[in-house]
């Protein structure tokens, strides 16, 4: 019977996936921007950095997003493996055992007793499980997020190179719009999992720095 609420809907992305891939879309973006400009000594033209850091991360997030699907794919093929198992062994303890192998802390301290045995029951009264994994439309609109979430974190960091001039000035407001955007994923970030804000922040903007950097060194 309806109770006249509405439904909540699900997000496709948790905020914890959103910022990440923001994140992610940045430290790429800026790993192009500094590479470049270390090559060149800050005369390469704006047409060609904007046109490739654009590219690379159209690239990297078309991967991430291909990435984001497989994980889902493994995820749900290991889910479908234990519940093959537990339904199939005659010992209750093991089947018991598997379920809390796969619930992550501290979910797997709540189901214990009664409740653990009440899951296994239903997980084995169940008429059928599917065959394989599959992806849902939901899945794909996942997908489409962490493309779009890595590409748009672009337009930020590019930006400055199409407003201002020389290259190099141009380069420091974006290296400073970058770090800004990591403190505010960072800040919002620490939030979210209940721990100190400013110091996520922070923190978030360290590993950036460094993450960059490793990139550069590397080669880009």
């Amino acid at each position: 019977m309806s109770t006249g609420e509405p439904k909540k809907r699900e997000r496709v992305l948790d905020p914890v996936e959103r910022l990440s891939e923001v994140l992610f879309g940045l430290i790429m973006v800026l790993s192009f921007t500094c590479s470049m400009s270390a090559a060149t000594a800050g005369h390469e033209e704006v047409r060609t950095v904007v046109i490739g850091a654009i590219g690379c991360n159209i690239a990297w997030g078309l991967v991430d997003a291909v990435m984001y699907l497989l994980a889902i794919l493994f995820e749900r093929g290991r889910g479908l493996s234990i519940a093959r198992a537990v339904r199939t062994t005659r010992d209750a303890e093991r089947g018991r055992q598997l379920i809390t192998e796969v619930l992550p802390e501290p979910l797997d301290q709540l189901f214990e007793g009664e409740a653990l045995e009440q899951a296994r029951s239903r997980l084995v009264a169940l008429p059928s499980l599917r065959a394989r994994p599959h992806l849902t439309w939901r899945d794909m609109k996942g997908a489409v997020g962490v493309f779009l979430l890595v590409f748009l974190s672009t337009f930020p960091v590019v930006t400055p190179f199409m407003l201002f001039s020389p290259a190099h000035r141009a380069l420091r407001i974006s290296n400073a719009v970058a770090i800004v955007m990591m403190y505010a994923a960072g800040h919002f970030l620490g939030r979210y999992a209940g721990m100190k804000a400013a110091v996520m922040g922070l923190a978030m903007v360290a590993i950036g720095v460094l993450l960059v950097g490793i990139s550069v060194a590397l080669g880009g």
